[in-house]
């Protein structure tokens, strides 16, 4: 396993890691939430381990909780990880076959998808995407179960400030990608969009919509397209 870890340069071993510490960091602030709205702390683990979809996991325990049904939540959630459709579609070959593209299709995620299409060797793509997803598999369900626990036990949660640390850490992780001004410009048109849409969308929705802004990017940025890894989100 060392030397399969060694294949990839420094930088990369470190965006990874790094990448998924941040997870365990915001698994830690979704299984604290969770159970402070009411779940019991097994509903937080069980559904990082199962669903492994941070997003969609969050929009679930919030719909729930804020009053919302569970075919709502359930049909919410599906929305938000229909993403991973055309993640699947790019990188099915990369995960292998048989039970390995099984297994693949579990570890799935956007962070793993981006990393992967970022590099240019097939061996490297590999190796990165099963580094990468492995990684974030352990550490979600370790940062769900970390906070739940600590949910448990900590009456007034919001008192220690767990609910930000979710959007801190995406701003974290998108921050270096600001430098761009055109990147800058469609994160803002982005934001925009889905603060508009808020008021009339349901929970979740207005989060894709704003990926409508990307078709900005396209447009304004010519030229052959690369994949920055510094736009990697958790989800």
């Amino acid at each position: 396993m060392r030397s399969i870890w060694r294949t990839l340069d420094s930088g990369l071993r470190r965006d990874i890691a790094l990448v998924c510490l941040a997870d365990g960091l915001v698994g830690i602030s979704y299984g604290a939430i969770a159970v402070g709205l009411g779940f019991a702390p097994w509903v937080p683990v069980l559904m990082s381990v199962v669903v492994l979809a941070g997003a969609s996991e969050f929009l679930f325990v919030g719909i729930v909780a804020g009053g919302g049904s569970l075919l709502a939540a359930l049909l919410g959630g599906l929305i938000v990880n229909a993403r991973h459709l055309p993640f699947g579609l790019a990188v099915g070959d990369i995960a292998g076959r048989g039970w390995r593209r099984v297994l693949g299709s579990h570890l799935l995620n956007d962070e793993s998808t981006v990393f992967a299409l970022s590099q240019a060797d097939p061996r490297r793509k590999r190796i990165t995407f099963w580094m990468c997803g492995i990684g974030i598999g352990i550490c979600w369900p370790l940062g769900a179960l970390l906070g739940a626990t600590a949910g448990s036990l900590i009456d007034d949660i919001a008192a220690f400030g767990l609910d930000a640390m979710f959007p801190t850490v995406l701003l974290a992780l998108v921050l270096p990608a600001l430098r761009d001004r055109t990147t800058a410009g469609t994160a803002l048109l982005g934001a925009v969009i889905a603060v508009a849409a808020t008021p009339f969308l349901p929970t979740g929705i207005p989060v894709l919509l704003a990926l409508v802004a990307l078709v900005v990017l396209v447009w304004v940025r010519p030229g052959p397209r690369t994949v920055d890894t510094d736009l990697v989100v958790t989800g």
